[in-house]
């Protein structure tokens, strides 16, 4: 044991701080977000790596945390698993993926400050705002929605040939449906149990107006090559990787196609978050022979209109956003917005058409993502009062998506 005036000069030390002492975990950690655009930006996504949280809070549990906003407010959050960071076998909270929630920046606000602190007591689950499933006993749809819009496509089952006499629908496409919604609350299941008989007509809540066919719909891709589309059939398999209560994010993988003398499959990877109108999407193609460079359209049905609503049908292409609109004026189902955005300037590659679909052109090696929105808004939902609203929330989306947020992290 050391003298007692050793023990003395040390206290002394370690009270004038003079003296290392042991490291302390923080008692928050400090998300600080900016952003360069003077728009506003409502339902921005903030993601931080369970990582960081793990690294700043030891043993943080997903149960067990609080975000703040500057306020003091307790805003909602999501940890999703899409890709675990690592084991965590002593069940200490060191694997997940991200940390998720949103805030609503205004106008002229560059930045806001949060904080994440451990609780003592369970934080209860938040309410859904998005939503995602394959449908089985709707011949494999896969269907997705949030606060705002909903979506579905086609899986294998409706492709199959019918036998003769069953009465099977058949539908052979990759093109994207849209289900449009008048109420804030999830509608999937209540429209897929009520039928389709019912869901064509707004009873309260919206309808599915929209006309797919083998068209792309609100985003389908193809390979272009000359003046021709080459696409694919239906999706062969889905899997959801995140389902809410803020973002959702499911892949949907095609089969072998012909394109041209290539045959080309694909992946594509959606993330539908809480209040946006527009997903982002990225579509990874494999590609035999091994070309440089796919030349990809994703499109826009012409004439998406339900039948017997005599559409007044706008496209508004704008090459430095990267962005296609159109806005459908119908007789008596209200009006509807569709856009896709190619969110990289360099990828984008101009317009084309054919038969069935407005396109915008983007270019893509294969094995590398080719980065999107698409979306829609319907006038009865409140949202968007005319094709004007729509343009507009389209530009201030395409703005988004090319300038990110930035997050910075402390701790305290």
């Amino acid at each position: 044991m050391p003298p007692p005036r050793a023990l003395l000069a040390a206290a002394l030390a370690l009270a004038a701080g003079l003296l290392p002492t042991p490291a302390l975990s923080a008692e928050k950690l400090v998300v600080t977000v900016t952003h360069p655009l003077s728009i506003a930006r409502p339902s921005e996504t903030i993601t931080i790596p369970w990582s960081e949280v793990n690294r700043a809070l030891p043993k943080a549990l997903v149960q067990k945390i609080t975000v703040r906003d500057a306020s003091g407010r307790s805003l909602p959050y999501q940890v999703t698993n899409v890709a675990p960071q690592a084991k965590d076998p002593e069940r200490v909270g060191a694997a997940y993926g991200e940390l998720i929630f949103q805030h609503d920046f205004a106008a002229g606000e560059p930045s806001a400050v949060f904080t994440v602190e451990r609780t003592e007591t369970v934080s209860p689950p938040f309410p859904a705002k998005v939503f995602a499933r394959q449908v089985p006993e709707r011949l494999d749809d896969f269907a997705w929605e949030n606060d705002r819009i909903a979506h579905r496509t086609y899986g294998p089952a409706l492709a199959a040939p019918a036998a003769p006499g069953s009465g099977k629908e058949v539908l052979v496409t990759s093109g994207l449906d849209v289900w449009c919604k008048r109420v804030d609350y999830p509608i999937v299941d209540r429209w897929y149990n009520k039928g389709h008989d019912h869901y064509h007509a707004d009873q309260g809540e919206g309808m599915d107006m929209y006309g797919v066919g083998p068209s792309r719909g609100c985003g389908g891709t193809g390979v272009w090559s000359g003046d021709h589309l080459h696409v694919s059939s239906n999706f062969k398999s889905a899997r959801v990787l995140a389902n809410g209560p803020i973002r959702a994010v499911f892949e949907l993988t095609y089969d072998t196609w012909a394109a041209d003398g290539v045959y080309v499959s694909e992946v594509k990877r959606f993330t539908v978050d809480a209040g946006r109108n527009l997903d982002r999407i990225e579509s990874t193609f494999s590609a035999t022979g091994r070309p440089a460079e796919l030349t990809i359209g994703i499109g826009l049905h012409k004439n998406p209109a339900d039948k017997n609503q005599d559409p007044v049908v706008h496209f508004t292409p704008d090459g430095a956003a990267g962005t296609l609109a159109q806005w459908v004026a119908q007789r008596t189902n209200g009006a509807l917005g569709t856009a896709v955005v190619v969110i990289d300037p360099a990828a984008f590659a101009g317009f084309a058409e054919d038969t069935r679909n407005s396109l915008v052109l983007a270019k893509v090696a294969p094995g590398k993502p080719l980065r999107y929105l698409a979306g829609a808004g319907w006038d009865r939902s409140g949202q968007f009062a005319d094709q004007a609203a729509w343009l507009a929330y389209v530009a201030a989306e395409s703005a988004r998506a090319r300038s990110p947020v930035t997050v910075k992290l402390s701790t305290r």
